[in-house]
């Protein structure tokens, strides 16, 4: 993996990393949002041959991004897991236990929909809709910020807090000389929030179309490269 990129936000020291996560070096946090963990496995239950070395995969990234950055806690914004339970969610309660001493705080996204007591027994704390922790509010879905959005236009420089999200797993656009393009995910960071790229490897994008005063993060191939 390539050194994290650096970005100040609300002065405070993130570090965006090509494995689509963020450490907030104040908190000694660790952020990720659209992990989807048993997809794969639902998918197989549905008679899709995914096979299940693209879930180890994600649950091995993770395992080093937790090495590397040393986190006290992992904040999940939203879609930790895909569905119901499966063989999948055995494992990664496995992984849990090796980390006891880590907290992890899951903000509920549309696909956490396991009882709260398989939560509560692999020690993770849930939130809904949102986490509050000092400079920043974290919410799966901006739209349900969108209130909040309303009253910060009416007091500007109030001081109102930013919102760090995930859900349409954004991607952007990049045109060569030519005609030709790729597509990558990407972190986008706009004036009253950001939206953090799908940790998950199996998923698709949203392509999003930033304001040129919104910095946006590509990640290629294992590189966070500014693109605005």
């Amino acid at each position: 993996m390539r050194p994290p990129h650096a970005y100040r936000l609300k002065n405070q020291q993130l570090w965006l990393s090509s494995a689509r996560s963020v450490f907030w070096e104040e908190e000694k946090a660790l952020i990720v949002a659209d992990l989807h963990f048993g997809k794969t496995g639902h998918f197989r239950k549905s008679g899709l041959a995914v096979p299940p070395a693209v879930y180890k995969e994600d649950l091995q990234r993770l395992l080093e991004q937790i090495q590397y950055f040393q986190p006290r806690q992992l904040i999940v914004v939203g879609d930790l897991f895909h569905s119901r339970l499966n063989k999948e969610l055995d494992l990664f309660k496995k992984w849990r236990a090796a980390f006891p001493d880590l907290a992890i705080h899951l903000i509920k996204g549309n696909h956490d929909i396991l009882e709260e007591k398989w939560y509560e027994t692999a020690g993770i704390f849930v939130s809904q809709p949102r986490l509050d922790k000092h400079y920043f509010h974290f919410v799966h879905d901006i739209n349900d910020g969108a209130n909040d959005f309303a009253h910060q236009e009416n007091k500007p420089g109030s001081g109102s807090p930013y919102y760090i999200t995930g859900h349409i797993h954004p991607g952007i656009r990049i045109s060569g000389t030519g005609k030709q393009s790729l597509c990558f995910p990407c972190f986008y960071f706009g004036q009253h929030f950001a939206v953090l790229p799908a940790f998950s490897r199996f998923t698709g994008v949203a392509l999003i179309d930033p304001a040129r005063s919104e910095n946006v993060f590509a990640i290629v191939e294992d590189e966070v490269m500014q693109i605005q």
